[in-house]
């Protein structure tokens, strides 16, 4: 995603709306699919990876709010 300055809660809250449906439309449908299939292994696997995106997201917004100097 594109650097974006956050100046008020409304947004940052947009921001946390634009990435998480950014990280749904990559890595959703790849949940959905294995779920359908009832594949345990695949289930799990890019559950795995959603959460990871999810946590990466977390940590480029801790990133970008930290000042640097």
């Amino acid at each position: 995603m594109e650097p974006r300055i956050v100046d008020s809660r409304d947004d940052f809250a947009q921001w946390a709306i634009d990435r998480a449906n950014a990280i749904l439309t990559d890595q959703g449908s790849t949940l959905a699919t294995a779920s359908r299939r009832g594949d345990e292994t695949q289930i799990g696997e890019t559950a795995q990876a959603l959460g990871q995106a999810i946590v990466d997201a977390l940590l480029e917004a801790f990133d970008g709010l930290v000042c640097e100097e």
